[in-house]
């Protein structure tokens, strides 16, 4: 094994993925491809003679859920990181990883270069996520925190939660203060609080 590498153990049983993924590691210098596992049973099986750094495991496998797993390898080391890897992007099953624990979510197909870059993001920050994973979260965390607002009241919203008054606002859109003012009742009312504090506790929790 290359010397200092980063042990990495993937678990998904797909042959000719397999295949690349041995033939990605070749070419890594920071990263040693340790085991190649079909189930994460196989994987545990294994763990504590391995011991890898790193965990690269499919959400769900032969009907078995991976995200449920991520906690048997916790326990084997608190602090061994893991990335889900899927053709499944949907938001639920992304935000149940995270909740699980999950360190990553990498959407396949999996290139050399995103890979490398998803190590080396786990690596020097401590988590990884595709790009069009990204997009979705922000997406959905959007989308979800405002919805009950109108398009002017999120406009406030946004201004309130960088620090802006009243007045900075009212000039900002062009606007009364009073119009403002009118607006912001608005919002209190729909977020049952009296208070600009109070507000902004509530749309952080949102």
């Amino acid at each position: 094994m290359k010397a200092n590498a980063l042990k990495i153990i993937i678990i998904d049983n797909d042959r000719e993925l397999q295949e690349g993924y041995r033939f990605y590691f070749e070419s890594f210098k920071d990263y040693a491809l340790v085991g190649l596992y079909g189930s994460a049973d196989e994987a545990l099986y294994d763990y504590s003679t391995i011991m890898p750094d790193i965990i690269l495991t499919e959400t769900v496998l032969d009907n078995e859920d991976h995200i449920e797993a991520i906690k048997k390898f916790r326990r084997k080391d608190p602090y061994v990181k893991v990335i889900m890897i899927s053709g499944n992007s949907d938001f639920e099953l992304v935000k149940r990883a995270f909740k699980k624990g999950a360190n990553g979510y990498l959407t396949k197909p999996l290139s050399k270069y995103r890979l490398h870059n998803a190590l080396n993001s786990i690596k020097y920050e401590g988590a990884a996520m595709s790009n069009d994973i990204v997009q979705k979260v922000i997406q959905n965390l959007n989308g979800k925190s405002y919805q009950d607002f109108s398009n002017r009241e999120n406009q406030i919203i946004d201004f309130l939660c960088k620090g802006a008054t009243y007045k900075m606002i009212a000039e900002k859109l062009f606007v009364t203060t009073s119009t403002i003012n009118f607006h912001i009742q608005n919002i209190y009312l729909k977020l049952n609080v009296n208070s600009k504090s109070e507000a902004l506790i509530k749309l952080r929790q949102l």
